[in-house]
């Protein structure tokens, strides 16, 4: 990716090491009033809002037709799947990395929070709204958020309580040596993937299937969060048709992200770690599903395209 010289978000809350501090500029946000965008355009979503509108109108009739909820994962928060899909027997924790790798990420996580912000800004604000902006949580070893307790083997993940994302980026070399999926666009990936599950928030997927997936089996409830995981997927799609159309992809990419997508998928972890599938324990879609739906956010960059609910996945 081609990110130098592009803007650093102010939305990092960095909690290494002994409670929140600052580092290098980052720490805890202040809520921003944002200036138009100016010298910043971007292309019409084509539905844009309308069409999540549309989405929020069939989400809120599912309930009548008997279609499963989303399974909250890691206490309420809806995960990435990322290392929340391994066994715990095969989580490991990982160590502490050199400061200067770390300062060196902590930059390239803020550009690309900052790439979310305005992309999202950019649809929200074509079609009249605001666009509340999350924040990233930069941990290590173990967290507490709205939605509880978790620790680094946990992975990403968001949380619908504060609005947040959760991230160690000791993920990232989880990522290559044991997904086998290395890359700085594989690792925007898994941050616009977790920014789409705050967009799924804001448009209230997330409460809703809150609450409906109590009334609901497990195996229902996975099948729903599968839904919502790729819808999640086709929502960094988006992201990344923006980003490509701003010219700051580089060759390999795209491929890079559906590598990621592919090595996460349940079939195939499931495979590498205990060497056969149990299609009706997946609750984040098969490699060729993750592939499939980031493609379709990618190939269009709209947001009907990303009507999971409301077509065969």
């Amino acid at each position: 990716m081609r990110l130098g010289g592009r803007r650093k978000s102010t939305n990092i809350q960095d909690m290494r090491g002994s409670g929140s501090r600052n580092r290098g500029g980052f720490g805890r946000p202040t809520r921003r009033v944002r200036l138009p965008s100016g010298g910043r355009t971007m292309r019409s979503s084509g539905g844009g809002i309308g069409g999540i509108v549309l989405l929020v109108i069939l989400f809120f009739v599912l309930r009548s037709c008997g279609i499963d909820p989303l399974q909250i994962l890691a206490g309420g928060g809806a995960g990435s799947g990322f290392e929340q899909m391994l066994p715990q027997s095969q989580r490991q924790n990982p160590t502490p990395r050199a400061t200067p790798r770390t300062d060196a990420q902590t930059e390239f996580v803020s550009r690309v929070l900052a790439e979310t912000e305005d992309v999202w800004n950019g649809i929200f604000q074509a079609n009249g709204r605001q666009y509340p902006e999350p924040v990233l949580v930069l941990f290590s070893s173990q967290v507490r958020s709205a939605c509880g307790f978790a620790s680094a083997a946990s992975g990403p993940f968001y949380c619908p309580g504060d609005k947040k994302l959760y991230i160690d980026l000791n993920f990232f070399d989880e990522l290559e040596q044991r997904f086998n999926a290395g890359g700085d666009f594989a690792q925007a990936y898994v941050i616009a993937h977790e920014v789409g599950h705050h967009i799924q928030n804001v448009i209230g997927v997330l409460p809703r299937f809150n609450q409906m997936r109590q009334r609901m089996s497990q195996a229902e409830s996975n099948a729903m969060s599968i839904r919502v995981e790729l819808q999640a997927d086709c929502f960094a799609g988006i992201w990344g048709y923006y980003t490509e159309q701003k010219g700051l992809l580089s060759r390999g990419d795209l491929e890079e992200a559906l590598n990621a997508a592919t090595q996460i998928g349940d079939d195939t972890i499931q495979r590498r770690t205990q060497g056969y599938v149990v299609p009706e324990s997946f609750n984040h879609g098969t490699s060729a599903q993750r592939r499939e739906w980031f493609a379709r956010g990618f190939e269009s960059g709209k947001l009907e395209a990303c009507d999971t609910f409301n077509n065969d996945v």
